[in-house]
């Protein structure tokens, strides 16, 4: 944890039974480094991944721009003072009314053929015409492989198919979107994606002539089990410089984006709680803990996942599982003696495990227990309204040291 956080950990917990806690300092560490690296890169914040406000605030002040995944996430871009131009909409079954409610206030990115045609009516029956976007399901796997079938996006052919008889007289397709995988800790794997879609790219420029943007989509990871290294970005630049300088040679009027999904804000955030209380069975040490499944669901998914897996090392299905081991649990109390304790939570299910026959500092009544790995697809997850519990109350330590929020 960063410097001083455990000390505001404990001054809030003086208050507080359970809250997130988001650290203003990590995301303005993440982002410039982010774009050193990457100045030929334009990059995009996935609001689904946390829309709390002064989160919002915090990314959009250092330049990015917003991948919206709703209507409603469109005008949280906008309420946070973003343009049109610099807000993308992607996102599968776009209804009429979406289509109406957006159109004019983002760059609308259409998730099939049907779609494109809704936009056609929407603008000829409003007496617009609007530029946007195709998301485009690849002949090509993130991992090099052959396509495979997909509800997101338009199978490729079928899509070049449209491009090369378009007849939509208020729509111009002007740009392409390809997101295949996230939480991706490979350099080299990501470098080599990236390549398949800028030559998709070329592609669509060699039809529709040079696209105003391609949106390479997410895949930045954050490391998450003690055994994860984290990904090498120095390494990933080194590996797509190539690359991105060739086609940025061929396009320089294109903009290049990638989505940053968690990776800007993952690693800001910590959930709290408390033990309520501690109690043995079976010669089993169990800790409650305040709003557990309910207040930060997916250490308690981990655990099902474990259970009902019959593989060693399940893979992910993001956002609800990343791996068994993708939060670490720390304590305040670094100097007690340890002990093996599952830790559970207050809820009357079973199923409210987030931690099982781990070693942790004794712990009693009160004290606090932080989960890592807190500041993405966390709280905007969670079932809070399930039993009808005090919900955890969300607080964001600006860079200058105030809390906001709680």
């Amino acid at each position: 944890m960063m410097a001083g956080i455990k000390e505001i950990i404990s001054s809030c917990a003086d208050r507080m039974d359970s809250f997130y806690l988001y650290d203003e300092r990590r995301i303005l560490g993440t982002i410039p480094y982010l774009k050193n690296n990457f100045p030929q890169v334009d990059f995009l914040y996935s609001i689904k991944c946390n829309p709390n406000a002064s989160i919002l605030r915090s990314v959009f002040s250092q330049g990015l721009g917003a991948d919206a995944a709703s209507v409603g996430e469109v005008e949280l871009a906008s309420g946070s003072g973003l343009p049109g131009n610099r807000i993308y909409f992607s996102a599968p079954g776009k209804s009429t009314k979406d289509i109406e409610r957006v159109l004019g206030h983002c760059t609308l990115i259409a998730d099939s053929i049907d779609e494109i045609r809704r936009i056609q009516d929407v603008c000829s029956r409003m007496e617009k015409s609007v530029c946007i976007g195709i998301r485009i399901n690849p002949d090509f796997s993130f991992s090099g492989d052959s396509g495979a079938a997909s509800k997101f996006g338009i199978d490729e052919e079928e899509a070049f198919a449209f491009l090369r008889n378009a007849s939509c007289r208020n729509v111009k397709v002007t740009g392409i979107h390809v997101h295949l995988k996230s939480q991706e800790l490979n350099a080299g794997v990501l470098a080599a994606y990236y390549d398949k879609v800028l030559c998709l790219a070329e592609k669509f420029a060699s039809v529709c002539g040079e696209p105003d943007f391609v949106n390479m989509g997410s895949g930045m990871g954050i490391p998450g089990a003690a055994s994860d290294s984290a990904l090498d970005l120095l390494q990933l630049q080194k590996l797509s410089q190539s690359s991105l300088n060739r086609f940025r040679e061929r396009h320089p009027g294109t903009k290049i984006i990638i989505e940053t999904g968690r990776y800007v804000v993952g690693e800001c955030g910590y959930y709290v709680t408390k033990v309520m209380d501690r109690k043995v069975s079976h010669e089993k040490t169990y800790l409650i803990l305040k709003n557990t499944l309910n207040g930060f669901i997916r250490p308690s998914l981990a655990r099902l996942v474990e259970k009902y897996s019959p593989e060693l090392n399940p893979s992910g299905t993001e956002p609800l599982f990343t791996s068994v081991d993708a939060f670490r649990f720390l304590t305040l109390k670094e100097d007690a003696a340890a002990e093996k304790v599952t830790l559970v939570g207050n809820l009357c299910t079973a199923a409210d495990i987030v931690a099982e026959d781990i070693m942790l500092p004794h712990l009693e009544c009160g004290d606090v227990v932080i989960m890592t790995n807190a500041g993405s697809y966390a709280a905007v997850l969670s079932p809070m309204q399930f039993s009808s519990q005090e919900r955890p109350s969300e607080l964001f330590l600006s860079e200058s040291g105030q809390i906001i929020g709680g």
